[in-house]
């Protein structure tokens, strides 16, 4: 079991270090920003502009010259970028000036400038340590969160003060609270006037959300960390907005819902964006900036939940409202209240508005994200053709395009590429991606590199999400590089997203409504036998199923209610118990506890515990601030009370994303536990 692709893979961040991302077009299309490592193994973000025009590349700010180990991160910086999953290190995010002028970015802690045209950075002296830079506008002041305290100084490093601090030691201002960030996709917590007079800014109260403990078990000398997480059915942090002047002045935004999802302000209008607690009702409030009084200008409601859609609202430039419906079985894209995308063609995402044209992520095959445009001039036009996932940018005419296919990633404006310095996979995935069974669940299968089809059974190893997060069988290569590992390692891989993950419309996401066990499960039996259907060298007498997160929910589920057909299951960072996870997230799914605690009792795994007769193995990163730890000693404590033999591996420091060495071994542990599990198979009886 050869461990140097694993070893790659993680060293690569699955070979994403050194491709550009994270875009900023300037208004008149000439200059792209972006940030990219220098090699495929360097994780140091370093910020770049690239000329359209010329195809010429500008080094504007390397961090390691700006002094600083990239491997030393404050305790705010490692949870922002966990919150993002972010693994990288360096320059984690950067604003721009209306103008593309000034960028503004923290590193170490320290508040930067850098001019975009003359690529000079300079360090301006901020209150440290500094979090969520963003220049205003018209790029003469930076606006920047510093102890809970929302502060701005001039680009000139003159007139540093506060605007709002902290009335409380819970209290903060500026920044996302935990559900926001983990759950609505919210990183932010204020946003500049177009005029760069004026900040509206979340203040944000923890005082009422329950504390939780993380301690380190290979460093007893240490205090465990303290930290502030609303799981199911009890209070959330309190959330409120208020507009900000700069000269002094404070007015309180009159919204009142549970959750702040969004803000957005821009030259139409000032609109937050709201959701009651059992999210059924969705509003948009345009706030008047002069006295904070708001109107509902519309409200979406829905049985079950009203969906949060990346990247709305927004306006275009003749102030028509761009947002979206869920039609039946579409989410459709609006503007101005009327659908512009047909039936169909399930909306994703919005990039990005550049005058009256609307740029977009949309598809007809759940496997494929596309990118397209409407205009009231040019009409719907889709502007990617092959298999892959597409996303991109757009400003003053310009249209970015970043490409995810079998083949490659690509990035591509104005006729040129944006070079990228990633290194390539030894190893290319051989997939076989088919609709199963009666409700088409889009499934790869993978067999060992060089395997002739009828030359023997092979073991099989179920290879899930499953959760409504995300997707795993995409039309791209890159999904599958870990999956071809474990096949080559003597499997037959299977990979199935079942009911409930995105891409296939709202019904298909609500069919998991108060129920995030059996459907998720029957789905999985179903791409498996769908899938030795058309395969018959898959042994569904030896089969496995391993999975992370949602996934080793899924995968402890299997070996503990359906043993007749999972033989062994190795689960990482498990949701075991519904009730000790997110509030928002979810409530969501499976309403208010104190409402539905049947929905709760049926989805978790604890009372399960007696049932298992088949090898399991729990992995839990032990600084896990997203699934606690709990989940997984809950399970096992449960386990072991019911005598039932099963196997821990704990993750000193790890926390829900691992990376380097430990990633690149958990790989190895399982493909050698799960090999082990099924050669023979055991029951335990």
């Amino acid at each position: 079991m050869d461990p140097s692709f694993p070893r790659l893979l993680a060293q690569t961040h699955t070979f994403t270090l050194g491709q550009p991302t994270r875009f900023t077009i300037s208004p008149d299309g000439r200059r792209v920003l972006f940030l990219r490592t220098r090699g495929g193994t360097d994780p140091v973000q370093c910020l770049w502009a690239f000329d359209v025009g010329s195809g010429e590349e500008t080094l504007l700010a390397d961090p390691i010259s700006l002094g600083g180990d990239p491997a030393e991160m404050s305790e705010h910086e490692r949870v922002r970028r966990e919150r993002e999953r972010d693994k990288s290190a360096g320059i984690a995010a950067y604003a721009t000036d209306s103008a593309v002028r000034t960028a503004a970015f923290a590193w170490q802690g320290r508040l930067f400038v850098v001019d975009t045209q003359t690529g000079m950075p300079a360090e301006l002296p901020a209150v440290t340590p500094v979090e969520d830079p963003r220049p205003a506008p018209n790029g003469d002041t930076v606006a920047y969160v510093s102890g809970g305290a929302l502060r701005v100084i001039g680009v000139d490093g003159k007139d540093d003060r506060a605007l709002a601090e902290p009335d409380g030691p819970e209290v903060s201002w500026g920044l996302p609270e935990h559900e926001a960030a983990e759950s609505m996709d919210r990183h932010r917590g204020y946003w500049w006037s177009p005029a760069g007079d004026r900040i509206v800014a979340a203040r944000v109260d923890n005082s009422p959300v329950q504390v939780w403990y993380l301690a380190d078990p290979a460093h007893p000398e240490r205090a465990p960390r303290a930290l502030r997480y609303p799981y199911a059915g009890t209070p959330n942090a309190q959330v409120t907005l208020w507009l900000l002047g700069l000269g002094g002045g404070r007015t309180r935004v009159e919204v009142a819902d549970e959750y702040v999802t969004t803000v957005g302000w821009d030259d139409t209008a000032l609109l937050a964006v709201t959701q009651n607690r059992p999210q059924t009702v969705l509003r948009i409030h345009e706030i008047d900036p002069a006295t904070g009084r708001s109107s509902v200008v519309r409200e979406d409601t829905d049985a079950a939940w009203t969906t949060i859609v990346p990247g709305l609202p927004a306006h275009t430039a003749d102030g028509a409202l761009v947002w979206s419906v869920d039609d039946g079985d579409t989410r459709r894209l609006t503007v101005g209240g009327t659908p512009v995308t047909p039936h169909g063609l399930q909306f994703f995402e919005l990039l990005g508005v550049d005058g009256d044209t609307v740029l977009f992520t949309a598809s007809e095959e759940p496997t494929e994200w596309h990118l397209w445009t409407w205009s009231p001039t040019g009409g719907l036009v889709r502007h990617s053709t092959a298999p892959g996932l597409y996303g991109g940018r757009r400003a003053g005419g310009t249209t970015l395009v970043r490409a995810v296919t079998w083949d490659s990633t690509a990035v591509t404006v104005g006729g040129r590429s944006i070079g990228s310095h990633a290194t390539a996979s030894p190893l290319t995935p051989k997939v076989d991606l088919f609709p199963a069974g009666r409700f088409g669940l889009r499934t790869a299968v993978l067999f060992p590199t060089g395997h002739v089809p009828g030359s023997g059974k092979l073991p099989v190893l179920m290879d899930p999400y499953g959760g409504p997060a995300g997707q795993r069988v995409l039309a791209a290569a890159r999904a599958y590089y870990g999956s071809q590992w474990y096949a080559d390692q003597g499997f037959a891989v299977v990979v199935a997203d079942g009911r409930g993950t995105p891409g296939r419309g709202p019904a298909w996401e609500r069919t998991i409504r108060g129920n995030r066990s059996d459907v998720l499960l029957q789905d999985q039996v179903d791409a498996l036998h769908a899938a030795a259907e058309r395969h018959g060298d898959l042994d569904l007498s030896r089969v496995a199923i391993r999975g992370w997160s949602a996934g080793g929910t899924l995968a402890a589920l299997a070996v503990l209610r359906r043993p007749d057909v999972f033989h062994a299951a190795a689960a990482g960072a498990p949701v075991t118990d519904y009730l000790l996870y997110s509030s928002h997230w979810q409530e969501r799914y499976l309403g208010l506890p104190g409402a539905d605690p049947e929905a709760y009792e049926h989805s978790s795994l604890i009372a399960d515990a007696p049932n298992l007769r088949r090898p399991l193995l729990l992995i839990h990163g032990l600084a896990d601030d997203n699934v606690y730890p709990v989940h997984t000693m809950r399970l096992s404590a449960a386990l072991f009370a019911a005598g039932r033999p099963h196997s821990v591996l704990p993750l000193p420091g790890d926390s829900h994303m691992t990376s380097g060495t430990v990633a690149a071994n958990l790989m190895i542990l399982q493909a050698r536990y799960l090999l082990d599990a099924l050669n023979p198979v055991r029951d335990l009886g």
